[in-house]
């Protein structure tokens, strides 16, 4: 079974570091409205842009997405 971006994104969690991945992860952790069982990047993109007032930048989450994928 496939993990969701989101489950993904958690193991990134680091509240001591200064990683942007890190950073966005411990922010999306507390994000209630982050779409916790999306798979798709569109969807979970338009969110981000839309939404994450936290993430200053969507490189981060390219790269990310890029070590996500690579998982998969």
């Amino acid at each position: 079974m496939r993990k969701s971006f989101y489950h993904f994104l958690m193991t990134k969690r680091n509240p001591g570091s200064s990683d942007p991945i890190a950073e966005f992860a411990n922010n999306a952790f507390y994000d209630q409205s982050f779409p916790k069982q999306e798979e798709d990047f569109d969807l979970i993109s338009k969110y981000l842009e839309e939404n994450a007032v936290y993430l200053p930048t969507m490189t981060i989450f390219d790269d990310a997405w890029k070590e996500y994928q690579e998982q998969m």
